[in-house]
């Protein structure tokens, strides 16, 4: 868990020695006041926030670590690198399985529930009973709803999207429960009632999260929610193999939602991974492919009996755009129409920049409102959206819809879908023969059908019927996204847009004449305000031109999204980090600002550190892990003046000392170990270099002293403690950040497990007695590690000693103190790591970073506090 800072900065410079001296504080936001710690008002709007922990990307180059290496020849990596291609490869084929049973179950639910309420509307249109066709629509989706909002109460981390959340844990940020089995569940049957019931919510970004799931815990092959399931499999046990499998998942979850293998490992390095190297890039499209390909071949069997005929590649199919055979003036666009296209970005990107700031708003109302309440206020807050909406769409349908001509020629040729599928989902409500009503044939129909309709559908939708079909469908889906129902906001924003675009579409050729082809325009407002609402580019850019299987629309869509994105982010973020920030989650962004680089590591690091020595006594360690919540600890020893004579009374500062000396390199002393290895070859000219009288050869023991002698020279009247003793109140601030000298980093969990297994050896004995963990061992309960409060401390003698040295990280990544901000940043963001101690030139650890004081707001409020400062 990162590192909060408890020290109270009043407005700039030590919090000991300086005073207040700034005027300006009412120019300071709330999130910068409160990272500070400067007040404490409870009127103050600021959102409830979580201390969320880190992953351990980095590895802990461990004793026992090494000896795993040591135990790896080539034969063996090949043979692993085998099995890390077969668990990738049945990542795929699941996340594909999962797509098709997904598609199944929603086409079956919907079918069922618009068949019967279709039938009703159309008898009851001349009886006159239209309230029970109202009636049975709000049976059917308050029951589909209900039953989704249950899910969610079971495992309330299975409401939204998901991305957010796995956006998140790609970052480096460990989300509680968002991998687990039961969430799994719970997103998969709720976004099946959910899609079902009416709501304006898609099924694709759910796809992605369960493919995120299948990803982390497919490879484990175990569960903690089925406790039967274990299998003894101890490869891949760490959070950076796991979260290379999750961005796999999560790549096969777009594959499959919109049958874009390519788009969907772009969208893995666009949107998540932050870590990412060839190796991981081959496997994830790899994944993706895997996912594609068993998605159509079943879904081409299921749904046209014609196995291996692979014709529908997603869940999410754009058709195939093409003019009419025989129109020779018929084209998809020109460059004319690109001008057109740059100015639906601007506007989307406005319109995508009002849908977050509005549903920004709604989400903080919740947050602040509902969810503190009972949790059935969650399932009521869903049947509300969900009546709603349901009234709405009937009665948008019944006195809003136009009756239009459906002529032959008003289909437009392309194979998917074709004329029988675009005729089969219009809706001749309220109509006389050979018409349709354009608003129910728009709602009452499966979201995919309606897209299909607006891209193919030649026959005209009246402009009021575009634009009450966009108002609508724009306030419902704002207000629906957030609400406690598994729910994606892919399709939603797509018909929104390819209704504005027909709109445009509609304007330009009847209004201006303009010989234009309208499937493109709904395309390119499908993609603005898609852009407009998630600012993604370069993977949306190529999920849509794998979804529509059309190359040409590459130049529209990339130049479209871009505009959009640029126009939406003037204004505020894309929806996701929105979400992502309301949840309070330290996400890392690609770069820092460059005004950042006027701060270094020693303005953001936190000095106030918990640490522990290489020889430990078991009463210190337990007595450090119950009363802090740091996850991990630097391993030092004190710089003392006469090391000598504390080592003759006490045998536990002893071991330290000797640890430090037998840590310390010399040049004298490595020249002479290099030397003395040299002369065992048979190289004569090698042996002569060694031999050469006029090379001075100062002994290791030497070299030990004057580096000893030098600390000496600098040493200051610190007071000399046993590595046991706590802190104390009364010491000066010269005593309490005396000087150490850094070794490395242990972690919570291994502490823990050192103590539940016994770790440890006598006073009276020598540390080499200390029994010695294998790295299985050491990783046996990932990733739920004991916790210090589970240990029972009757079984622990407070006087043993524990020796963490072979278990530490001796080569941790380290920074000097005069760094500035944006190489620290690169440095702990490519490297996933957690904790980045900042050491000095004299080898002494001076502060420590986390994620936490590289955020964008910590960064924020040191940057104006050292400002002011200076």
């Amino acid at each position: 868990m990162h590192q909060i800072t408890t020290r109270k900065m009043a407005c700039g410079g030590n919090c000991l020695c300086c005073q207040c001296c700034c005027t300006d504080e009412e120019t300071r936001t709330p999130e910068e006041l409160n990272i500070l710690g400067e007040i404490h008002d409870e009127e103050v709007e600021i959102l409830p926030r979580k201390d969320y922990e880190s992953l351990d990307y980095d590895r802990c180059i461990s004793e026992p670590f090494v000896e795993v290496l040591e135990g790896i020849n080539n034969k063996k990596a090949k043979q692993f690198e085998a099995v890390r291609w077969v668990i990738v490869f049945a990542i795929g084929v699941t996340v594909g399985l999962l797509g098709v049973f997904v598609d199944f179950f929603v086409r079956l639910l919907t079918k069922v529930k618009f068949s019967i309420v279709s039938d009703s509307v159309e008898k009851c249109g001349d009886k006159g009973c239209l309230f029970l066709s109202l009636l049975e629509l709000l049976a059917f989706n308050v029951l589909f709803v209900f039953i989704a909002s249950i899910f969610v109460l079971i495992e309330p981390v299975a409401a939204g999207s998901g991305i957010p959340e796995i956006k998140s844990y790609l970052n480096g940020v460990k989300i509680p429960g968002i991998v687990r089995l039961r969430t799994f569940f719970c997103k998969v049957a709720g976004v099946l009632f959910s899609v079902a019931g009416g709501l304006f919510v898609g099924k694709e970004g759910p796809m992605i999260h369960s493919g995120a799931i299948v990803g982390a815990g497919l490879p484990q092959f175990q569960s903690i929610t089925f406790k039967k399931i274990k299998f003894d499999f101890p490869y891949f046990r760490s959070d950076r193999d796991k979260r290379d499998f999750v961005s796999a998942g999560a790549a096969a979850g777009v594959a499959a939602a919109f049958g874009a293998p390519i788009g969907g490992t772009l969208f893995s390095l666009e949107e998540g991974s932050s870590f990412w190297n060839q190796a991981l890039t081959w496997k994830v499209l790899f994944c993706s492919m895997s996912a594609t390909f068993t998605l159509n071949f079943f879904r081409s069997g299921i749904n046209f009996n014609k196995w291996g005929f692979l014709q529908l590649p997603g869940l999410l199919n754009f058709g195939e755009f093409k003019c009419v055979d025989g129109d020779k003036n018929c084209h998809l666009w020109t460059a004319v129409d690109l001008v057109f296209f740059v100015l639906m970005g601007v506007v989307c990107g406005l319109l995508g920049a009002l849908f977050n700031c509005i549903n920004k708003s709604l989400t903080k109302y919740r947050i602040k409102h509902i969810h503190p309440k009972a949790k059935f206020i969650r399932v009521v807050e869903s049947l509300l959206i969900t009546l709603v909406t349901s009234v709405v769409i009937f009665a948008a349908s019944l006195l809003l819809g136009e009756c239009r001509d459906l002529s032959p020629s008003s289909v437009s040729n392309s194979t998917a879908p074709n004329r029988e599928d675009i005729n089969s989902t219009t809706r001749y409500f309220f109509c006389p023969n050979k018409t349709y009503n354009d608003m129910a044939t728009l709602f009452f129909n499966p979201q995919e059908s309606a897209i299909h309709q607006l891209f193919h559908q030649q026959g005209t939708f009246s402009p009021t019927t575009l634009l009450v079909f966009f108002l609508l469908y724009f306030l419902l889906a704002c207000w629906t996204y957030g609400v406690s129902v598994p729910s994606g906001l892919f399709v939603p924003c797509l018909l929104c847009g390819a209704a504005f675009g027909r709109l445009i579409a509609n304007i330009l050729k009847v209004n201006l004449g303009m010989d234009i082809y309208a499937g493109t325009f709904a395309l390119i407002g499908a993609a603005a305000f898609l852009g407009g609402v998630v600012r993604m580019t370069i993977s949306l850019t190529v999920i849509l031109i794998e979804s529509t299987n059309e190359i040409t629309y590459g130049l529209p869509i990339m130049i479209t999204l871009m505009v959009a994105k640029w126009t939406g982010d003037f204004f505020n973020h894309g929806i996701y980090d929105l979400h992502i920030q309301l949840k309070g989650v330290p996400l890392l962004e690609w770069e820092t600002e460059i005004e950042m680089d006027k701060l270094t590591a020693s303005d953001i690091m936190e000095p106030n550190l918990t640490y522990v020595y290489p020889h430990t006594r078991v009463q210190s360690l337990v007595s450090i892990l119950r009363t802090t919540i740091y996850h991990a600890f630097p391993v030092v020893t004190e710089n003392r003046q006469h090391d000598k004579d504390f080592m003759k009374g006490n045998i536990l500062i002893s071991n330290n000392i000797r640890f430090k000396k037998s840590s310390v390199l010399s040049r004298a002393g490595e020249q002479q170990r290099r030397c003395q290895s040299m002369k065992s070859y048979p190289s004569s000219e090698l042996r002569n270099v060694c031999d050469d009288p006029s090379i001075e050869v100062r002994p290791v023991e030497e070299g030990e002293d004057l580096l000893q002698q030098m600390l000496e020279r600098r040493h200051a009247p610190y007071p000399n403690l046993c590595p046991d003793q706590s802190p104390s109140e009364e010491w000066t601030m010269e005593e309490r950040y005396r000087p150490l000298t850094f070794h490395g980093l242990i972690l919570r969990s291994q502490l823990v497990s050192l103590l539940i297994r016994g770790v440890c050896y006598a006073e009276n004995q020598s540390s080499a007695t200390q029994p010695r963990l294998s790295y299985a061992e050491l990783t046996e309960d990932y990733p739920r590690y004991p916790d210090i409060h589970d240990v029972d401390l009757s079984l622990l003698n407070p006087r043993m000693i524990v020796d963490v040295t072979p278990y530490m990280n001796p080569c941790s990544y380290t920074v000097s103190p005069n760094m500035r901000i944006s190489q620290v940043f690169n440095l702990f963001r490519t490297m996933g790591l957690r904790h980045l101690p900042v050491v000095n030139v004299m080898g002494e650890i001076v502060g420590i970073i986390t994620r936490h004081n590289l955020t964008h707001e910590y960064l924020v409020a040191k940057l104006r506090q050292h400002s002011i400062t200076i």
